[in-house]
């Protein structure tokens, strides 16, 4: 656990019992604050209270009464379409509003940290799309490389529930936009921006808001070295504003677009491999293509950013390349989970855009394509130009229909994943893929990705 500094002696809300919001309790008591609790839901209370901590409504009038500030979970709205009403109060009261990633910033560090040699460095990952396989694979190679290191945030554990950080460890942090965006403190050693698509619009206000909210994990203090994704143009005028010019190598630039030239500091992949050029010349080289854990030109532009953050700590380009080799993947995001008959099963429940479900698709051949669920602001008509290895479509969710009508290649309205898997693998023949990329969000019949992933699996391994 990390205590957190700052506020001892003195009453914090905390919004929101969810993992985050306990393990902010917790570490919030450790460090001698009072949490003043609350969530909507009566499970959550009760859980809280098991543990001692003190439940409040803070909907009340006068909640925030000698309330120091307030700490809000990722996933209640603190700005668009509109705040949630307990931290209106909290702005109205002028009480600060922060969250657990804000915490965790400010209670790095210390006196404890003059014993070490190497003090303790986070690498931080934000973007759209790849940012768990990004943050898990730089943890992979650390750990691979013999690095003590630990992975938080929206993947592994709660920011404040790791351990306090040994000599010369790393941790690994994915930070969605709603975490960057609230966070009151962002200090990052290395800070990676995979990339930039729409998603999550309705909460920041439009596309403009949503790329300001994943700026401030490079403006909110500054990395040492940003790695940024330069595929789209938010992220190449990202970079032009972190360099003091062409060549400044605290800004490395990842492309698989194109290949990258000039005296700075460049990563990119084209046809499968990975270069590394630095000051005009070519450091590294390796062959992606038979990594199996890593599938498609998405993926080439994870392991490109995880392998730009891991040089920027210092590792070796063989170290990297060998961890790269045994990585296996992550559930839900491009997961080969069998293979039989010579038909392949892919589970990417995790492309839940439209842009990740287009990656997802061309990163296979001759797909039988499960999809669909709700449906994101936008349409998925986008994705039509993304369907040329599709055979067939076979759509889920409470709206499929209105799904399978907006698609240009042969749909079947399936409804459940079962009907769908069922009908895939009866159609599918030896060299196919049998592909869960569902281009939608899953609330409308699960209760969150993982869930549709395993619900994907578990009808696969039925009937094999």
């Amino acid at each position: 656990m990390i205590p957190v500094k700052g506020f001892s002696g003195h009453k914090v809300a905390v919004l929101g019992l969810g993992r985050s919001g306990l393990a902010t309790a917790r570490a919030l008591r450790a460090g001698g604050a009072e949490p003043v609790c609350w969530d909507d839901n009566p499970a959550a209370r009760e859980k809280a209270e098991a543990e001692g901590f003190l439940c409040q409504d803070l909907r009340r009038q006068g909640a925030f009464d000698a309330i120091a500030a307030l700490i809000v979970s990722p996933g209640i709205p603190h700005l668009y379409p509109e705040p949630n009403p307990v931290v209106a109060a909290a702005l109205q009261a002028g009480v600060p509003v922060d969250n657990d990633i804000g915490l965790f910033f400010r209670s790095l560090g210390g006196a404890e940290w003059d014993k070490f040699d190497v003090p303790p460095r986070v690498v931080a990952v934000t973007g759209s799309n790849g940012k768990s396989t990004t943050a898990a694979l730089i943890h992979h190679i650390l750990t691979q490389s013999g690095r003590e290191a630990q992975l938080a945030g929206n993947i592994g554990r709660g920011v404040l529930d790791i351990d306090p950080g040994g000599d010369g460890s790393v941790v690994v942090l994915e930070l969605s936009s709603y975490q960057t965006e609230l966070a009151r403190a962002l200090t990052p050693d290395v800070a990676v921006f995979t990339n930039l698509s729409p998603d999550h619009l309705d909460r920041h206000g439009g596309m403009g808001g949503y790329f300001s909210a994943k700026r401030r994990l490079f403006s909110e203090g500054g990395p040492d070295r940003a790695v940024i994704g330069v595929d789209e143009i938010e992220g190449a005028f990202l970079a032009g504003q972190l360099a003091e010019g062409p060549g400044d190598d605290r800004v490395i630039r990842v492309s698989v677009a194109r290949k990258l030239a000039g005296p700075g500091w460049q990563v990119f992949a084209r046809k499968g491999f990975l270069s590394e050029y630095r000051k005009g010349r070519q450091a590294a080289s390796i062959d992606l293509r038979g990594i199996k854990g890593l599938p498609g030109t998405h993926n080439h532009q994870n392991a490109c950013s995880a392998y730009a953050a891991c040089r920027a700590l210092g590792l070796a380009p063989k170290l990297i390349e060998d961890a790269l080799l045994s990585y296996p993947g992550l559930p839900h995001r491009s997961q080969i989970i069998a293979e039989a008959n010579g038909v392949t099963f892919v589970n990417d429940s995790k492309a839940t855009n439209v842009d990740s479900a287009a990656k997802a698709l061309g990163a296979f051949k001759k797909i039988r394509w499960i999809c669909g669920g709700l449906e994101k602001e936008g349409g998925i008509a986008a994705l039509n130009d993304a369907t040329d290895e599709v055979l067939c479509a076979y759509v889920i969710g409470r709206e499929a229909a209105g799904f399978a009508m907006q698609l240009s290649v042969e749909a079947r309205v399936c409804t459940t994943m079962a009907e769908a898997v069922e009908q895939a693998m009866r159609d599918a023949a030896p060299g196919e893929t049998v592909l869960l990329a569902p281009a939608a969000a899953s609330f409308d019949q699960y209760d969150n990705f993982e869930q549709r992933g395993d619900d994907f699996v578990a009808q696969v391994q039925k009937r094999l």
